[in-house]
């Protein structure tokens, strides 16, 4: 069945924010994308709780540079605005490439599962920027998708052996997609070759944490879930 997307990813800035980096208030990203990042982008180009994405591997395209900004979100515990400092990266670009399967941990959608038609909504959704607004690890950084192939332009480190990053967060383990009743955050350690980084499926980290009980949330016909076949291919 046809189910691989790949796509050119752009913006001004991206924060895929390390957690360690959360105490206080103050956000540093990642040098790269993480797991969890890139599927809420393609995420918010088109999915169903019928399917599950999966992140193949990502291409950086453009110099990996930081850049440090003071924001002022709100402060919740005492209202009005505080000041922290976010380390950004700036002018981002990348190749990803991804494909779904079947959600088997949602035998109430099996008959949603056509093959041929996701797909097409998938490239046709992907050829017009996406269905949903694109962030690159926060809502203060929008991002831009569209077609492109894998392999196509030259990469900032095409040229570059090896890089290895150290230990990273991967992604969560959520109740739909895994069959169990609890949340858990996945970590594992990146090496980018030539440009290129290549993720594990998720059930290959073999470093996770228990985060806190979670259970799927239901879908139901007419109430929060429509049936591919009244979606219409535009």
């Amino acid at each position: 069945m046809k189910n691989d997307i790949t796509f050119r990813l752009t913006g001004r800035y991206a924060l895929f924010t390390d957690p360690l980096t959360r105490i206080g208030g103050e956000k540093c990203s990642y040098h790269v994308p993480t797991y969890e990042a890139l599927k809420g982008v393609v995420k918010s180009i088109y999915w169903k709780p019928t399917f599950i994405w999966f992140i193949d591997k990502v291409r950086v395209m453009r110099p990996i540079r930081t850049q440090t900004k003071g924001v002022k979100p709100l402060n919740y515990s005492s209202g009005g605005n505080r000041l922290t400092i976010y380390t950004f990266l700036a002018d981002v670009e990348y190749r990803v490439q991804a494909h779904f399967e079947w959600n088997e941990h949602r035998p109430e959608l099996k008959h949603d599962q056509i093959d041929g038609k996701h797909f097409e909504i998938a490239r046709r959704s992907l050829e017009r920027g996406g269905r949903q607004d694109i962030f690159l690890g926060t809502r203060d950084c929008q991002g831009y998708v569209e077609p492109c192939p894998f392999d196509e332009g030259v990469g900032q480190y095409d040229d570059l052996d090896e890089l290895a990053f150290g230990l990273m967060f991967h992604g969560f383990d959520y109740p739909d997609e895994t069959g169990e009743s609890i949340l858990r955050s996945r970590f594992w350690r990146p090496v980018m070759r030539h440009g290129v980084i290549e993720f594990p499926r998720p059930e290959a980290c073999d470093i996770r944490k228990d985060v806190h009980p979670m259970t799927p949330k239901p879908f139901d016909k007419g109430r929060n879930f429509r049936p591919v076949e009244e979606e219409e291919l535009q």
